[in-house]
């Protein structure tokens, strides 16, 4: 068992924090967020001085091949177990309404979210936390049984714009103002304001948000109006297509990939998955930066794990052939190949 810090500020306790989370030692990552509680830390700050920055510590940590995705998952579902220890020893009584908590309908990453959830709980909210991957339609049908003051969405993952989109239209038709959060919306929420909702950029700004009903509704329309020209679903249709022919592409032009595994395959074709799913959400949104910084990511991603940059600019390369009658598709696949030519450069020297 890893030997909890002494109690000390949430800054303090981190780096011990992130060795129990790299032992997978539970209890030693429990009793040191709990000894931040009961030394007078307010839960707020343990939560999100301690729990969220190790976090972010753990996704890099993944993210540059040094943890494996075993590793990660076991430090996530440990954090969650702390939140709800700081939770269950904090136990707030609710005195405001209630408010929503949800991840959107594909989205997986739930601990932030379940963060967000408790700093609402600790201010006074009666919250309904309702996790990963919540469909639209059983979220509108809890609203109509619930009467909520507000809706919370996280999303990490801007490939699901188009859904957070039909989310929050269908909580509005149900009558019920959206804070949304979360990567996936941009550093600096410039997608949800496309979207037409208002963005909170972390769980005091949520808090801040709800509590202001009329900051909450006073949002300007979504500004979507570049969809009229079908580039998007017709984009969408293709998506199966596109990832068989790039996969095809890459299989006559890279030898090594017909020699791949059914793992290695597999992580190929969410690879291309991930790829398409992106580049239609910078179309969504009509923001090429949505793409070039996926595409900046997913490279530093495969390159951690061996996968030459080059293999990127063949399948971009390739995407664009096939997608050159959808001008802004092509736009944002060319300004792709663009950041890995400069990149390539800039390796060289």
């Amino acid at each position: 068992m890893t030997v909890p810090a002494a109690v000390g500020s949430p800054a303090d306790a981190c780096p011990g924090f992130l060795r129990a989370l790299e032992s997978a030692d539970e209890y030693a990552a429990i009793e040191t967020a709990l000894g931040l509680v009961d030394a007078g830390v307010p839960a707020e700050r343990v939560l999100l001085e301690l729990v969220a920055p190790a976090q972010v510590e753990v996704g890099l940590r993944w993210a540059s091949n040094a943890w494996s995705v075993a590793q990660e998952h076991a430090a996530t579902h440990i954090s969650e177990r702390v939140v709800a220890a700081v939770a269950a020893r904090v136990d707030p009584r609710p005195t405001r309404g209630r408010i929503v908590v949800a991840c959107m309908d594909g989205e997986w990453h739930s601990l932030p979210p379940r963060l967000v959830a408790e700093v609402l709980r600790l201010r006074g909210w009666q919250v309904t936390f309702l996790g990963a991957s919540v469909p639209a339609a059983h979220l509108v049908s809890y609203l109509h049984r619930h009467d909520a003051h507000a809706v919370a969405l996280a999303c990490a993952l801007p490939m699901r714009l188009p859904h957070a989109h039909r989310m929050v239209e269908a909580c509005r038709r149900s009558d019920v103002p959206v804070v949304v959060g979360g990567r996936g919306f941009g550093g600096d929420g410039r997608w949800a304001r496309r979207l037409g909702v208002a963005w909170a950029p972390d769980a005091p700004g949520a808090a801040d948000l709800v509590a202001d009903e009329r900051a909450l509704r006073r949002v300007p329309p979504a500004d979507l109006a570049h969809l009229a020209d079908d580039e998007y679903p017709s984009l969408v249709k293709r998506r199966a297509a596109l990832i068989d022919s790039a996969l095809a592409d890459l299989r006559a032009r890279v030898p090594g990939v017909r020699e791949y595994d059914a793992v290695q395959l597999d992580s190929t074709v969410s690879d291309l998955g991930h790829i398409v799913d992106f580049l239609a959400a910078a179309v969504f949104v009509d923001d090429g930066t949505l793409f070039t910084e996926f595409v900046e990511w997913l490279t530093g991603i495969l390159v951690s794990r061996g996968v030459p940059a080059g293999a990127i600019a063949l399948t971009l390369g390739h995407f664009a052939g096939a997608l050159r009658d959808f001008p802004r598709a092509a736009g944002f696949l060319g300004a792709g190949l663009t950041l890995l030519d400069q990149r390539a450069g800039a390796s060289a020297r």
